[in-house]
């Protein structure tokens, strides 16, 4: 049986969380976790590896990803 690997990283993860925060789909409070209704179930157990090798829990808050923002209309 084969398993295919497949490779996420980490600039991928907060790009699609900026996206989905951008969109209303997904609020900056709510946990990183959250997260994984936007994943293929396939991809979610390397995008939880990824977080966590750079120092990120599941119960984070999606702002500590997403780290600084741009605001356009400041």
């Amino acid at each position: 049986m084969l398993t295919s690997v497949v490779a996420i990283e980490i600039e991928s993860i907060r790009e699609e969380a900026r996206y989905l925060v951008s969109c209303g789909k997904l609020g900056r409070q709510k946990p990183i976790y959250t997260l994984c209704h936007f994943f293929p179930a396939r991809e979610w157990e390397a995008v939880e590896q990824e977080l966590e090798a750079h120092g990120y829990l599941l119960r984070d808050r999606v702002i500590d990803l997403l780290g600084r923002e741009c605001w356009e209309n400041d």
